[in-house]
């Protein structure tokens, strides 16, 4: 252990169905974090829940058409500290005396999806009064359920698009009746588990013969479901970075996704798999007052949920000028290529040194409420 250096814990996989996608991340902030400054600790997250300790290895994580990483619950296991007077990581091998890998100054979860991204490692880490990258426990769980995150965005006075919920409890109870609420909105209607990204379990549904099944495969991923009207529009984006002490949070460039063949709609295979399908353009070609209102809107939703250390806003462009806020990732996409970097890269910040902001963001922190 070198005293000298900042001691990082990067959590990756989960139990989420973006499991693949974290490791991606966790590959590219292993490739790219400074050695000199920070000492790395990998703890994986296995599908089952296992923590363990993990290779300091990038490769075998990538994400690629041929390659879905996962974390291999087999390896040694690590045991976290869950009060603020015992704050050391553990390992736990088989038939060996535990060893501590010691005190670590701040945690890196690069977590997406439920069990990671939602509030639940960053109450456990609070709990611990362990500093870590991102938001609290609330603006959290807030922005992962995309229905509280549409109440919260309507209350501040953002513009927020027409959409229903379908919660379990009315499924199970009457589905006819839980699907006669979406007729209201038109066809086409996006179906989207309330509680995933990536654009997992999402369907594009374009008349009603159509949308039981649509329902029923979101639900695969989150028994609640928020269906969405369909907004014809351009999908811009902002990130939000916060600011030190004081200092309000910071906007980046606007990127654009374009879906240009292959896929009706941003999908997973769109965002991670079939590049060539998509054209993400960094900064996006808007009007300079709209990109004034939309750099506004992004740092208004960061305050309105109470976001810390990082987040990415989406929106919709409309022809007629109309931007409506979509939603907001608290864990955006982290790899290089991913458009949260390359905002804040065409902003001035490149990869590694956005790594570094994060972490003297979070050291900065204080723990406990704030």
């Amino acid at each position: 252990m070198t005293q000298d250096k900042i001691r990082v814990a990067l959590v990756f996989g989960g139990r989420s169905s973006e499991h693949a996608v974290s490791c991606s991340t966790a590959a590219s902030v292993m490739a790219a974090i400074d050695r000199d400054r920070y000492e790395v600790i990998p703890v994986g997250i296995a599908t089952d829940g296992h923590w363990v300790l993990m290779p300091d290895e990038p490769e075998p994580l990538r994400l690629t058409p041929g390659n879905r990483p996962s974390v291999d619950g087999e390896r040694p296991g690590v045991v976290v500290p869950t009060s603020t007077t015992a704050t050391d990581l553990t390992v736990l091998e088989p038939g060996e005396v535990p060893r501590t890998l010691g005190h670590v100054d701040v945690v890196f979860p690069l977590l997406h999806g439920p069990f990671g991204e939602d509030g639940t490692i960053q109450g456990m880490l609070d709990l611990a009064d362990v500093r870590y990258v991102g938001s609290g426990v609330a603006a959290s769980a807030m922005m992962m359920d995309k229905h509280l995150m549409k109440v919260l965005f309507a209350s501040a006075g953002l513009p927020v698009g027409p959409y229903a919920v379908i919660t379990d409890r009315e499924w199970v109870r009457d589905s006819d009746a839980a699907m006669s609420k979406v007729a209201a909105l038109g066809w086409p209607v996006f179906v989207k588990p309330a509680r995933a990204g990536s654009s997992m379990g999402i369907s594009k549904v374009r008349g009603p013969d159509e949308l039981r099944g649509a329902i029923e495969a979101a639900r695969e991923h989150d028994p609640k479901v928020v269906v969405e009207a369909a907004i014809v529009g351009r999908e811009i984006e902002c990130g939000v970075l916060e600011g030190h002490g004081t200092d309000a949070p910071r906007a980046s460039e606007l990127g654009e996704a374009t879906v240009v063949k292959g896929h009706d709609f941003y999908d997973f295979d769109a965002k991670y798999l079939d590049a060539d399908d998509v054209r993400l353009t960094c900064p996006a070609e808007v009007p300079a007052e709209v990109k004034a209102t939309i750099q506004a809107m992004s740092v208004r939703a960061f305050e309105a949920a109470g976001c810390e250390g990082l987040a990415r806003c989406d929106f919709f462009y409309t022809p007629d000028g109309a931007v409506f806020i979509n939603e907001v990732n608290t864990l955006p996409g982290f790899t290089p290529t991913s458009m949260y970097p390359r905002m804040w890269a065409e902003t001035g910040l490149p990869y590694a040194a956005l790594i570094d902001e994060l972490i003297a963001l979070a050291l900065e922190r204080r723990v406990g409420l704030r």
